[in-house]
This record gives C-alpha cells, structure tokens and sequence, in this order.
C-alpha cells in the first residue's frame, strides 16, 4: 500500500509528538471549577480535607453500575489487595490470571502468599479464554481472576459457569473477580462492568478513561461481606477490628471523580467514534489484525489493541515500535506482554512463557498505538500514515513478507 502524497506531507511537514501515557486525562471547566470550590472550603480549619464527597462519588459509581455498594480506594492495585485479602486464602490456594494482563493482577495474589495459575488468552479477543480456565481448575481452586482487557468485558457469565461446576470442597464455587482497570464504562449483555462477578476493581489512573487527579479506584460488589472487608481494610481494619491500612481515597480526588462520572459515557462515546475514524484509515493496511467487539459487548477502547501476522513476532515488532516513536514521535503501549516474558519473579517461581504458548504468541505480536477521545482527523490520519511507514521500512529492512509503501 503506497503511501499518499498527502500522508508523506503529513510526517515530513507536520510532525507530531503523541508519547504516553496518552490514553486518558480529559478535564473540562467542572471539574476545575469544583476542585477549586472544595479546596477553598477544605481551607477553613472547622472542615479541612472531611466532608461528604468521597460518600457522593461511592454513591454515584454504584448507581452508575447497578450495584450495591462502590468503595473508593486510591488505587486499582490497592483495591485489587484488598479484594484478594477478603477471601483469606492460604498457600496451597490457586487463583487463575490470565496470561496477558499488567503485572499488579498477579501481584494481589502473590502478595497473599497464594498461587498464581496461568490460564490462556483468547487473541481474538485479548480476554481470558473460559475454556482454558476450565483446563486450570483443580480441588485448590479459589478464585477466577479476569481482566475486561483495554476496554472489553471479559466472559463473566461463562466464568461463574465454570466456577459453578468446579465447587470447592470447602469453600463451595470459586468467585470471579474482576480486574476492571482499563473497562471502565464498558458493557456486558445489558449491564455495565461493575456488575457481573463478586467483586470488580477499577482504575482512575491518569491515563484511564476517567481519572481522579493521578490515581485512584474503586471496588464494586453485590456482596455485604465483601464490602465491609474491603471497607475495613482500606481504613486500618476499624470496621471489623481488624488488620488493615490506608487504601482511602482523597476529598479533591472524590470531587473530581464526581464529574468525571457523569461524563464518562460521553467521553467513553468520543472515544468510539475516534476508533471507528481510525479503522477507516488503517483496515486496509496488510499484515495487521485488527481488534473485535462481540456480539453483546459495549467495548470502550482503553487501548485500541492492533496484531502483526507470525513473521513480525518479537524483535521485528519491537523494531517497529522503536521506529514509530523515534523517526515519528507516535507512542506504542505493549499491553501487554505474557506475564512469563515480561515479569522476571513469574519465572524464578516456576513459570515459563511455555506455560502460555498462545498468550505469549499474542503478546509478542500485539501493540497499541496511541488513541484519544481528542485527537483530531488529522491526528489519525498522521498515525496511520507513521505505522504505514514504520511497517515498510522494518520490512524491508528485515526481508519480511509485508510491505505497505
């Protein structure tokens, strides 16, 4: 595919500077205006940094995903210990991951002293595979923990499914929690993620779809004994005497994510329509696969998860997004790499990329280019024209089968 002398003006005239994070941070007026309000309240000695927000924004996150109760934690890693800690597992307990996912969805698990259980991904959707899973369930199980993986709901109800006819001797069928992180506002067969499984953990970091000054989380669930461990913990274990730390959320962070909630289907939508653009200018390019929404699905795009075919496994994709960012200013987030190729501890307790044989396949062929509710037409057709580029001048460097200009 021969680039266009309007696609060669764009990278040798109007050159562009898109690093990451990219991917989230869009404050209007509100939310400056109603940060500033609390904190010129917050400075009067009688209330200080107290008061009623962070209560609100629970209150309006659990209306927002039909749920009983919504927790604020500073963090998604947080309220993913927290969430890990609720079901007091011991060490010959094994909870599932999936293969490719950030390192903290293994992190609360090891954290406990539990096992990690490596279940395979489903590249054509970057989820949990529900088959594999099945594969993976032993006596010891105890957990199922899924990832809506950049933006796309992992198959909950297959899950509990599974969990369903696997019990526990003890313990009775093993929950599935959720790893929210990148998913917020996406759907599942009629519900918002949030709802479906025991408990969900989402993040408001700042590169997320909504965000809460940096960082920030929430845990939802239907469960009352869940919510008040996670309630407990997060606020040096008061609520039921017990252990606990500081996993609380901040006044300002609360008034923000306030705002953020009630824009977040429009910016999650905006964010939709700039994917839709994108596609127009690249699903033509040879060699790349691009991502799926099913059928029921509400997918939101966190990441917009692009695949080389086998031949660009590894180091001809790493060449190529070394030469995107270098020549061309254009970001690639590798999210992610299978948890054995990418977190050095996995395989000193006894994993192995080959554990994961199709996990750690996707995961050395995926990337995802910088995208953003924001970016404008021109933008797009910039990064389309920078991965044309970077595509055929890796190939051709490299002898590979796919050229595109």
């Amino acid at each position: 595919m021969e680039l266009t002398s309007e696609e060669r003006d764009l990278l040798e005239n109007k050159k562009r500077q898109f690093p990451f994070p990219i991917l989230g941070g869009w404050y209007t007026q509100a939310e400056v205006d109603a940060i500033n309000a609390s904190l010129q309240e917050s400075m009067d000695w009688r209330i200080g940094f107290h008061g009623p927000e962070i209560t609100q924004f629970e209150q309006e996150f659990a209306e927002y995903c039909d749920v009983k109760h919504a927790l604020a934690v500073n963090s998604c890693g947080t309220g993913l210990d927290a969430a890990i800690h609720a079901l007091q597992l011991g060490p010959e307990d094994e909870v599932i991951v999936p293969g490719i996912t950030f390192k903290a969805t293994s992190h609360c698990v090891m954290g406990v002293g539990a096992k990690v259980v490596l279940a395979e991904i489903d590249p054509a959707t970057f989820n949990i595979d529900p088959n594999d899973v099945e594969r993976c369930m032993t006596p010891n199980t105890r957990a199922i923990l899924a990832v809506h993986n950049n933006g796309l709901s992992a198959d909950v109800d297959a899950l509990e499914d599974i969990a369903q006819r696997h019990p526990h001797p003890v313990h009775g069928p093993p929950p599935v929690l959720c790893d929210a992180a990148r998913a917020v506002g996406a759907g599942y067969k009629g519900t918002k993620v949030g709802k479906k499984g025991a408990m969900n953990i989402f993040s408001f970091q700042t590169s997320k779809n909504m965000t809460t000054l940096g960082e920030g989380g929430m845990v939802t669930t239907d469960d009352d004994d869940y919510a008040n461990f996670v309630n407990s913990m997060r606020s040096f274990g008061s609520a039921l005497d017990g252990w606990g730390t500081n996993f609380r959320m901040t006044k300002l962070q609360a008034v923000a994510g306030s705002i953020q909630v009630t824009r977040l289907d429009e910016m999650n939508d905006a964010r939709r329509q700039r994917v839709a653009d994108f596609v127009e200018l690249i699903e033509d390019i040879p060699g790349l696969i691009l991502p799926i929404e099913p059928e029921g699905y509400h997918h939101v795009w966190y990441g917009y998860t692009l695949m080389f075919g086998e031949e660009w496994a590894g180091d001809p994709r790493d060449k190529f997004a070394d030469r995107l960012i270098g020549h061309h200013g254009v970001g690639t987030w590798i999210m992610n790499a299978s948890l054995p190729d990418y977190v050095g501890y996995m395989v000193r307790m006894g994993h192995s990329p080959e554990d994961v044989p199709v996990s750690t396949d996707a995961g050395r062929r995926l990337f995802c280019p910088a995208i953003h509710p924001l970016m404008t037409d021109e933008d797009l057709r910039y990064v389309a024209a920078a991965i044309k580029e970077s595509m055929n001048t890796v190939a051709s460097d490299m002898r590979l089968p796919v050229a595109v200009g």
